[in-house]
């Protein structure tokens, strides 16, 4: 790559990182991060090309392997569940994963709708 195409690929990460799109902690390592989640119940088709059931204990991230088990934990009551991804998203700013109904169920978040979770890659 020639330096001035570094310098704008170098801009281009840093104004995104900036504008929200792309969260710090993601930047940083893929394998694990912290931000927000939300959980969604849709029945339509995912990113995968499965239909989403939010009885299966499923998320929606921006960039892991479809497939990839993950484990999310609620930060303000410790709860954890493993989940596998299959489906692309969360689009709103500061969040880093979109839960299924059942995953947001047996971490605390369903009546609150979002929270504040931690991610770790188990295998991909």
């Amino acid at each position: 790559m020639k330096p001035a195409n570094i310098r704008t690929a170098a801009a281009a990460a840093l104004f995104t990182v900036g504008m929200g799109l792309i969260p710090t902690s993601e930047t940083q390592a893929a394998g694990a991060g912290c931000g927000g989640a939300s959980w969604y119940a849709l029945t339509s088709k995912t990113a995968s090309g499965e239909r989403m059931n939010p009885s299966r204990l499923t998320a929606a991230h921006r960039s892991l392997k479809f497939g990839t088990k993950v484990q999310v934990t609620n930060k303000r009551n410790g709860k954890s569940v493993v989940v596998r991804i299959n489906d692309r998203g969360p689009f709103i700013r500061g969040r880093v994963i979109d839960l299924s109904k059942a995953a947001a169920s047996q971490i605390g978040m369903v009546r609150s709708g979002t929270a504040s979770v931690c991610y770790q890659v188990i295998n991909s």
